[in-house]
């Protein structure tokens, strides 16, 4: 007896198919109905306020200096208005306030609306072992997601690089104003890559072969291309530097948006440091976060190189020679950074002429500036630089690395006059060492009072005047 086995006929396979494709439609369209509801939620419940996309708020860098000088600025001139930060940390208005004031020496008129945020993991570097831009930026949106459910402010202000929030904010309804530092992705790193250039960013197992580095330069087009499309969502982009503003303006594609505003550096407290200072122990001080791309080790390298070719005549110099790192640490990798840092000192055989200061208050910092006849910068392709600038306006000659805002805004003559070095290689760090030690106390003063004065171009005065400046077309209606 034969047996047959009924087949499942074309009708029934097609309305299984068409099941499928209906349920998977209707659950998408569940999903965009349930999130659109929340943003037409949050957009009714908007509040007359500015919120500041700042996740970090304790990495006592120039970024949160220009965070604390924007909020103080906002507030002189928009009283009315609320200005709350979105930050990871566990923190209060009145300890923000505080940290502003001990650590920056910026006075707010008010604390600032705090709105704690829960997420920053998906933001954090170690988070994505492979594929870091795109998935610190992709986790951007989702933390940036969390703080306008929470908290939707009229003026989305972002001050620390998160491009890819600039979408999300404009369809909760923000005016999203931002200050770059710096940006994600620069014609500087695709180079690199193509040259197969071993750095910070770049993998020593891509750099050494060909075809990972051409995928890598494929990866960077891409995300090239991104970066240009939802950076050019902001309705005011404000950048640090020359440098920032030509590849902003290059990836942007929002000149006329674009405005270049000098980030705030403590020219006035550090420019009643007296000029003429003990030079017994001369004394070089580097000031730093412990991150990778500050580069430390070659300054402790260049350091170790110079004292090895003082020749016999200078062994006194030598011997009282001294170098101070100052900085802070974000998390327990700029914590290992350190350690590492200091492990590489014993190995140079260094620890009776290297110091490490971590985490000091601001007072602490302007004495120890005020000490020292140099200052030591060693990041490449740095957007700015306002160590280098505090350096200046403290009197303490600058040896600057010989790229980006450095060199094109900063280490520049003044009047003529000489206002420091600029260096790439070791050797070049070592030599300008030696002619620090090596100059007159006549010659220090004229490049120090030089410097002094090519600082001034840098100063909070000079920030808050062009930052109300800047944004004075947006704001402005609010005022009328």
């Amino acid at each position: 007896m034969a047996f047959t086995f009924p087949l499942p006929s074309l009708r029934s396979s097609s309305m299984t198919t068409l099941t499928i494709f209906l349920a998977i439609f209707s659950l998408l369209l569940a999903i965009c109905l349930y999130f659109s509801l929340i943003v037409a939620s949050s957009r009714r419940n908007r509040r007359k306020s500015v919120g500041f996309f700042h996740p970090y708020t304790n990495d006592g860098g120039g970024g949160e200096r220009v965070l604390w000088c924007a909020v103080r600025a906002i507030q002189e001139e928009n009283p009315g208005l609320e200005c709350a930060v979105f930050t990871g940390d566990d923190a209060s208005p009145e300890s923000l306030s505080t940290r502003a004031r001990d650590r920056f020496g910026v006075e707010l008129l008010r604390a600032p609306k705090v709105i704690r945020l829960f997420k920053r993991k998906w933001v954090e570097e170690k988070t994505y072992p492979r594929f870091t831009m795109i998935g610190q930026s992709l986790g951007s949106v989702y933390l940036s997601w969390e703080a306008l459910c929470k908290y939707n402010p009229q003026f989305y202000f972002d001050t620390s690089g998160y491009a890819f929030t600039y979408p999300l904010a404009r369809l909760f309804g923000c005016k999203v104003i931002c200050y770059t530092h710096y940006p994600t992705i620069s014609s500087d790193m695709v180079a690199r890559v193509t040259g197969q250039s071993s750095m910070y960013n770049n993998d020593p197992l891509i750099a050494k072969s060909a075809w990972l580095s051409r995928c890598k330069v494929i990866y960077y087009t891409i995300f090239s291309w991104l970066y240009g499309m939802v950076g050019s969502c902001a309705h005011l982009a404000m950048v640090n530097s020359s440098w920032t503003r030509s590849h902003i303006e290059q990836l942007w594609k929002i000149p006329a948006r674009t405005k270049r505003v000098y980030p705030p550096c403590d020219t006035s407290s550090l420019r009643m440091l007296p000029l003429e200072r003990p030079t017994e122990p001369p004394t070089f001080i580097s000031v730093a976060q412990f991150r990778p791309e500050k580069a430390h080790g070659l300054q402790l390298e260049a350091f170790a190189l110079a004292l090895e070719r003082l020749s016999s005549p200078e062994l006194e110099i030598k011997r009282r020679l001294k170098l101070q790192f100052v900085g802070s640490c974000r998390n327990e990798d700029d914590e290992r950074r350190l350690q590492k840092l200091k492990e590489r000192c014993t190995e140079l055989h260094l620890d009776d002429f290297v110091e490490f200061h971590k985490n000091v208050l601001y007072r602490v910092l302007v004495k120890l500036l005020g000490g020292a006849v140099a200052g030591l910068h060693s990041m490449v392709d740095e957007h700015f630089g306002i160590s280098v600038v505090e350096y200046m306006a403290a009197g303490a000659i600058p040896i600057a690395h010989n790229s980006a805002g450095p060199r094109m805004d900063i280490v520049l003559e003044e009047d003529g006059q000489q206002t420091g070095f600029l260096a790439n290689t070791k050797e070049e760090y070592a030599d300008a060492i030696i002619k620090v030690l090596m100059t007159s106390d006549t010659d220090r003063l004229r490049i120090a009072s030089s410097a002094r004065n090519r600082a001034q171009r840098f100063s909070e005065q000079r920030f808050d005047q062009d930052f109300k400046g800047a944004i004075q077309p947006i704001f402005g209606a609010l005022n009328k």
